[in-house]
C-alpha cells in the first residue's frame, strides 16, 4: 500500500491546517487503518491547554482516525464521506497523563466494528514507541 499524505488526508476529512492531527497513512483496507502524528509536539496545537496536552485529546486522535478511514472509503467507492459528530465514546483507557512531552511519532491502528449511511464505530489504539497510550471505541453519527 502507498502511504498517503498530509495534503491528501486533508482533502478527505473536514479538520484542516492545525485541527488536523494525522500525517500519514501508513496502511489500510476496507475494515481497518493505520496512521502517524507528530502534531503533538507542536506548541501551538489546537488542543494545548496551560498544562499541555493531555491524554484525553488522544480521543480526537481517534476519532480523526475514524473520519480519514471513511474519506477513504467513500474516495474509492467514487464520493465523498459526510461529515460526521463523535457522540459516544466507550472503554476508554488512558495509560499515560500527558502526550506533549512525547518525543517521537504517535501511531494508531484503527479497525471499524460497524458501519451504515447513518453511523460508525471503531476501536482504536494510540501507541508511541510501541507502548500503548489509549484505546477506546468511538461512535460517530453522519450528517
Amino acid at each position: 500500500m502507498i502511504r498517503i499524505d498530509r495534503a491528501t488526508i486533508e482533502a478527505l476529512v473536514p479538520h484542516k491546517h492545525a485541527m488536523c492531527l494525522w500525517d500519514e497513512v501508513l496502511d489500510w483496507d476496507a475494515g481497518r487503518i493505520r496512521l502517524r502524528a507528530t502534531s503533538h509536539r507542536d506548541p501551538a496545537h489546537p488542543l494545548r491547554g496551560a498544562g499541555g496536552l493531555r491524554a484525553v485529546h488522544l480521543c480526537e486522535y481517534g476519532a480523526q482516525a475514524m473520519a480519514v478511514h471513511g474519506g477513504l472509503l467513500a474516495r474509492e467507492a467514487g464520493g465523498v464521506a459526510p461529515p460526521g459528530m463523535l457522540v459516544a465514546l466507550r472503554g476508554v483507557r488512558l495509560h499515560v497523563a500527558r502526550i506533549d512531552d512525547l518525543p517521537g511519532a504517535l501511531d494508531c491502528e484503527a479497525q471499524q466494528l460497524a458501519a451504515s449511511e447513518a453511523s460508525q464505530q471503531y476501536a482504536f489504539r494510540i501507541l508511541h514507541g510501541g507502548d500503548l497510550l489509549a484505546e477506546g471505541r468511538a461512535t460517530a453519527m453522519l450528517r
